[in-house]
């Protein structure tokens, strides 16, 4: 059986015409047959794509052949069929939503928090003078986190810099930040710096590269991934499932997309809520005009629908 690689990356690197980058970017990835979805700003790159083996070999040693990107690392996972169905290439003004735009203030090519491996945060992530904070969204971190986490309450990462007054109580600690692959740490940390908190770190690579290089200790739950797979395994020494179903509170691992495109709320559900709600999160929304087919997964080809935020109340099954 064929197997196919998933490769997950950024870089922070100023790209000059980067909207006719992102142009030709597309048209580039799609001859090598990679489905993917990328993100091109005039700060850098940042992308998750899928293909063959050979492909993926590719596309990585033509990456860091350009010396704007030759320090990207890559975090590879072996599939057994390609993570998307279509591959997106656009240009944002930013690679992640933050609306930290002024490079004059927040540059992570010149200032973030001290990049630590794997093995050196799982070293220090327990010490008393130590806090570990989780910079991603609330759905993100309901599936998984690191054990004894400060989390926040936002729905996405341009609330971040809204949380700073909040987190103020640990200025006279240790700062670890984390997300998923450690593009949004770059950012975060060098805005915690800039705010005046004086010792600030970053999981270098991520919860990704934590789970491959460190066994993922001592995260709790599976890690949310913006691709078809939606969350993937990272603790294979302590592993332990802390997600519950938003319909009946019953533990389960499993994160899903609401089958109706005008919600498109990302949540956990068990399979027997899932069969019976149809895969969706209410049954306002189960009785929705617009509901697409749910096959089980809670997966579905991306639609330029908003997240409904305010939908996060248990609708019991009857």
């Amino acid at each position: 059986m064929e197997m196919y690689n998933t490769l997950l990356y950024y870089c922070y690197s100023t790209i000059a015409n980067a909207e006719q980058f992102a142009a030709d970017h597309l048209k580039f990835c799609k001859s090598l047959g990679l489905t993917g979805r990328i993100i091109v700003a005039d700060e850098g790159l940042n992308g998750t794509v899928s293909g063959s083996v050979e492909a993926c070999k590719t596309y990585m040693e033509t990456i860091q052949a350009d010396e704007r990107f030759a320090k990207t690392e890559f975090k590879i996972d072996e599939v057994d069929t390609p993570s998307f169905v279509k591959m997106h290439v656009r240009y944002k003004s930013e690679i992640v939503h933050s609306g930290l735009r002024d490079p004059n203030v927040i540059n992570p090519s010149q200032r973030t928090g001290i990049h630590l491996e794997p093995q050196e945060f799982l070293a220090m992530k327990d010490r008393d003078d130590v806090v570990v904070l989780d910079v991603r969204s609330n759905y993100e971190h309901s599936l998984g986190k690191f054990k004894n986490a400060v989390t926040l309450d936002i729905d996405n990462f341009r609330a971040f810099p809204d949380m700073i007054n909040q987190l103020a109580q640990y200025k006279d600690k240790k700062i670890l930040t984390y997300c998923t692959g450690g593009i949004k740490c770059e950012k975060a940390s060098a805005l915690l710096l800039h705010e005046g908190f004086p010792e600030v770190y970053q999981l270098h690579g991520g919860i990704i590269k934590y789970g491959k290089e460190a066994g993922g200790e001592d995260f709790e739950g599976k890690c949310y991934v913006f691709d078809n797979r939606l969350s993937v395994d990272v603790n294979s020494v302590n592993p332990v499932v802390i997600s519950t179903c938003l319909n009946c509170g019953k533990t389960t691992p499993k994160m899903i997309n609401c089958a109706n495109p005008e919600c498109n709320e990302h949540f956990t559900q068990c399979d027997e809520c899932g069969a019976a709600m149809d895969g969706c999160c209410s049954d306002a929304c189960k009785e929705h005009p617009r509901k697409r087919v749910y096959d089980g997964t809670g997966y579905y080809v991306k639609v330029p629908q908003p997240v409904n935020i305010n939908k996060n109340k248990l609708q019991p099954v009857e």
